[in-house]
């Protein structure tokens, strides 16, 4: 009996996805005032959507930069959308147009021009294990 409940373990363990992480580093902020906020996303349908993210985070910003680690997820395609609340009002400010008021940007390096960029052009590629990605904050 203990036998057939050790293999019935085992197989259910060994069916399960492996955990991947995703540990996001933004730098080039210009004050350490306010909060870095996070949004992932894992559909092109959803990009960049605040409602429709996969996961998010805000984090305090120190020493020019910040640093969240999204855990527990499936190895695929995701895209990460960043903006420095700057003020600390919980909100993405603008100005006349539209125009950003506070930094943001996206991984891979994707740029805005009039909106923003599309999800293959922000998407990075998540393996077993850890990932590791740098987004330079725009300003």
């Amino acid at each position: 009996m203990i036998r057939f409940l050790a293999l019935g373990v085992f197989l259910a363990a060994a069916g399960q996805a492996v955990a991947a992480e995703l540990r996001v580093r933004v730098t080039e902020l210009r004050i350490d005032d306010g909060g870095v906020h996070f949004a992932l996303y894992a559909t092109p349908e959803s990009f960049p959507k605040k409602d429709d993210r996969h996961a998010g985070a805000e984090v305090k910003a120190k020493d020019g930069g910040a640093i969240w680690v999204f855990r527990g997820l499936a190895p695929g395609r995701y895209a990460v959308a960043v903006y420095h609340d700057e003020n600390g009002n919980g909100e993405f400010d603008q100005g006349f147009f539209g125009i950003p008021l506070e930094g943001y940007a996206f991984s891979n390096g994707a740029t805005a021009f009039f909106s923003a960029p599309g999800f293959d052009e922000a998407a990075v590629t998540v393996g077993e294990g850890i990932t590791e990605i740098v987004i330079e904050m725009a300003y």
